[in-house]
């Protein structure tokens, strides 16, 4: 086994937090987390008084489970008197933060902060993927954007990376300056300002200028990075310029955009783009399909200028960048009588986001007898306007073509109402009730793509739609067939220490 790097020391960790050690105390951290179901041995535990549960609770449990030591504010009950304690001096999110702060200070790298209404997570990883080859690069993981996310990100930090590369999110005005505050970017993105979180906004401005609050942790020397298409953008240029960056750089099709799009072919799997970066014309291959992925790919690379690292080669890795987890993965699922794909767009959506993924589904083509079918779940937190942007995803449905819709959520009614008869497939409240809908009429041949944001749960129909693969069982029952009696025993005992 490896050896992993030691993030904190006892001592380090209660010199960061200005907390208190109690019991065993010569204890290191390879890692840290605020979850007890995900402790790693080695890990900090840190207990974080949530909406619905208070991690103190489960400060046994994390220790039990390995966890080098716990981050709390006050002496858990039941622990023996030797359990090794960072005790806080007061809220332990803000001793986490702490201790992202510290972790922050002692590295060197150079840092990116990305934010945008649609786009983050896909430009963060993208980021990850190209620097990598780079330099010890470092990201945050899935989308831990917020005032959890950010801290515990930081505080995973390791002293020796090269890059950092850190998604901010948010829903209200005035949750990204403190994070961006924290993380100290040398160069910020904003990958466009679209319709989002319209319910606790006035309007698109209102969001262009909560997300603008990410100039705020760049000092003058730091790069914005702005969408030159956007029609955010000379606000934005307005807002980068008050907090006094003089390097204001774009990305986009317009003459005047830094890195700017010259051509691009898209097509089912991928995109071939020709674009000019601060004056170096690059010709690359990009792996993930749709206009979107283009756009911020353009963002990445002028980023990677940005952080003096070598931009051909940031372009070159553009060819083997692996998809996203909910976002445009696919699968071949096999049926008896033929095979379906699969396309798993299912973490979160907003009415610019449905768009572009529904032009990829446009250009990908249906095998013998099959069905473009779009599988879609409400749009949240639009306000008041939440119907008319869901019926207005009628045109984009029509224009790729798709033969079927099925939708789950009240303000998915609304399109779905909308939509000619032939194109409706079937319309519940909820995703659980949708989901066998979908798995009893799909066939071989179709392409089915499944969207929705977070709250709509349309993971649940990804997950009903993967079980139908009937491979994947022959496998496993192949896979059952060649085990010897020993190991099957110990596999019925569960997992071993």
């Amino acid at each position: 086994m490896t050896d992993k790097t030691v993030l904190w020391t006892a001592a380090d960790a209660a010199a960061a937090t200005g907390g208190r050690l109690a019991g065993l105390s010569a204890w290191t951290a390879t890692g840290v987390t605020i979850d007890s179901r995900k402790v790693a041995p080695g890990d900090l535990f840190v207990a974080i008084r949530g909406p619905n549960f208070d991690g103190h609770a489960f400060v046994g449990a994390a220790l039990a489970a390995g966890a080098a030591a716990a981050l709390v504010d006050h002496l858990p009950d039941g622990l023996p008197a030797e359990a090794p304690l960072l005790m806080a001096p007061a809220d332990t999110l803000d001793s986490m933060a702490a201790l992202g702060v510290a972790a922050r200070a002692r590295c060197g790298a150079r840092f990116v902060g990305v934010t945008g209404s649609v786009g983050k997570t896909g430009t963060k990883e993208t980021l990850r993927h190209v620097l990598s080859a780079q330099g010890s690069t470092y990201a945050t993981e899935g989308s831990l954007n917020n005032h959890w996310g950010v801290p515990l990100s930081l505080a995973r930090l390791p002293a020796d990376s090269a890059y950092g590369v850190f998604e901010l999110g948010m829903n209200h005005a005035g949750e990204i300056g403190p994070l961006s505050r924290q993380v100290k970017p040398h160069v910020a993105i904003i990958t466009t300002v679209e319709a989002a979180h319209l319910e606790f906004f006035s309007g698109v401005e209102a969001i262009a200028d909560a997300k603008a609050e990410i100039f705020e942790g760049l000092d003058a020397n730091g790069v914005a990075v702005l969408n030159r298409d956007n029609g955010q953008y000379v606000r934005l240029a307005a807002a980068a310029r008050r907090h006094g960056l003089t390097h204001v750089w774009s990305f986009g099709t317009h003459e005047e955009a830094d890195a700017r799009l010259l051509d691009c072919s898209l097509h089912a799997t991928c995109s071939a783009v020709t674009a000019v970066i601060r004056g170096e014309r690059l010709q690359y291959c990009l792996s993930q399909p749709g206009r979107h992925w283009v756009m911020n790919s353009l963002a990445v690379l002028l980023a990677v200028k940005a952080l003096g690292a070598d931009v051909a080669t940031a372009a070159r890795a553009l060819s083997s960048l692996p998809s996203v987890k909910g976002r445009g993965t696919r699968k071949r699922i096999r049926l008896p009588q033929g095979a379906f794909t699969l396309i798993d767009e299912s973490y979160n959506a907003s009415p610019a986001a449905m768009a572009a993924t529904l032009e990829v589904l446009g250009k990908i083509d249906p095998g013998a007898g099959g069905r473009r079918i779009a599988v879609l779940g409400d749009m949240r937190e639009l306000g008041d306007r939440a119907d008319t942007l869901h019926v207005a995803l009628a045109e984009p449905l029509r224009a790729a073509l798709v033969d079927t819709v099925y939708a789950c959520g009240p303000h998915m009614k609304a399109l779905f109402d909308h939509l000619p008869a032939a194109m409706r497939g079937a319309w519940t409240e909820t995703s659980v009730e949708l989901a066998p809908i979908v798995t009893g009429t799909v066939k071989g041949g179709d392409v089915i793509m499944v969207k929705g944001s977070l709250g709509s749960r349309t993971g649940l129909i990804v997950d009903a739609l993967a079980a139908l693969d009937s491979g994947r069982e022959s496998e496993d029952k192949a896979a059952s067939r060649t085990t010897n009696q020993p190991q099957a025993a110990q596999s019925a005992q569960g997992p071993r220490g």
